[in-house]
């Protein structure tokens, strides 16, 4: 209490300097109280109604720390994407589960967080561009927030589309692997399991396990196949597993099925290295053209010039 008498004791410059520097230290104490405070926090009480979406939000708390951090805000966030993004909370829900991130975060509270991200970067760009531009950098700044937030979500679609692509490229050697221990006597659970911790560590070998776990829980293997046709939303995925379950209903073989698949796939990639190395020549056409003209003008130029300056003086 005798704290304010004495600031208003001091000279007004003074006075005001201490005050910024209190209200400062006031607030980065009440910051890291805060922070100590919601990552000691324990699990939120489960009631009677919405007992599923309580567990899902302890789950993503215990898995994201920015989540845990910041959930009031990216919640509140949420449920302004719901109304807005309401035709793209689909894709982006495919994405997040092609790209291997957590199954409890929803669509629109990922993009909550992404928006969150772009909206804390905000008073770095005010500051940056303030300077530069003046009052435009206003402006400037809140196009650099946009554009933050539109980064962060193509790099969630970049992420989902390279997890993709690494477990095509390995999915031919894990249903070689099925085949062989089938045909050895192995059981499709045991094959399944054994395969996947041959692959421990790779996409090809979560989503397996995924589904490894799904049938461990109940499900049938059609329905478990379903399932990570549904998570991954691919073509040719999607093409594979729908041969698959219709090879189990008319009765074939799985290790017959697993062979074809697994060929199919190589010739696939095959068909694409050919593609892309057909494309090779097309996309090195400019490259090239630009060069051949710059190495004209290094060796005309020179003589060029030359002509100009001498020959036009004679």
């Amino acid at each position: 209490m005798t704290t304010i008498p004495i600031i208003a004791a001091l000279p007004p410059g003074i006075a005001l300097m201490a005050a910024g520097c209190a209200a400062v230290g006031a607030a980065v104490a009440a910051l890291a109280w805060w922070i100590a405070a919601v990552l000691r926090s324990e699990d939120l009480e489960q009631g009677d109604e919405w007992r599923y979406d309580v567990s899902r939000i302890n789950e993503l708390r215990r898995a994201d720390w920015f989540f845990r951090l910041l959930q009031p805000a990216i919640q509140l966030l949420a449920i302004a994407n719901r109304n807005i993004f309401r035709d793209n909370l689909a894709e982006i829900h495919r994405e997040i589960q092609a790209a291997g991130m957590s199954r409890f975060w929803l669509a629109e509270e990922y993009l909550g967080k992404i928006e969150l991200i772009a909206l804390l970067c905000s008073p770095f760009y005010v500051y940056l561009f303030f300077g530069w531009f003046g009052g435009g950098g206003l402006t400037v700044a809140a196009l650099f927030v946009i554009l933050t937030a539109w980064l962060l979500r193509r790099r969630l679609a970049g992420r989902a589309k390279a997890r993709l692509h690494r477990i095509k490229r390995r999915m031919p050697f894990l249903l070689d692997l099925l085949t062989l221990l089938m045909e050895a006597g192995s059981t499709f659970l045991a094959a399944l399991r054994q395969a996947v911790d041959e692959f421990q560590g790779h996409p090809v070998a979560e989503e397996f396990g995924r589904m490894l776990t799904d049938m461990n829980l109940g499900k049938t293997r059609t329905e478990s196949l379903q399932a990570m046709r549904d998570r991954l939303a691919d073509d040719e995925i999607t093409s594979i597993i729908g041969s698959i379950i219709q090879g189990e209903l008319l009765g074939t073989p799985l290790a017959k099925v697993f062979r074809t698949q697994a060929d199919v796939l190589r010739i696939k990639r095959t068909q694409r290295a050919e593609l892309l190395a057909g494309e090779a020549g097309v996309k090195m056409l400019l490259p090239a053209v630009l060069v051949m003209v710059a190495t004209v003008l290094i060796i005309i130029g020179p003589f060029m010039l030359n002509y100009l300056e001498f020959g036009l003086a004679l």
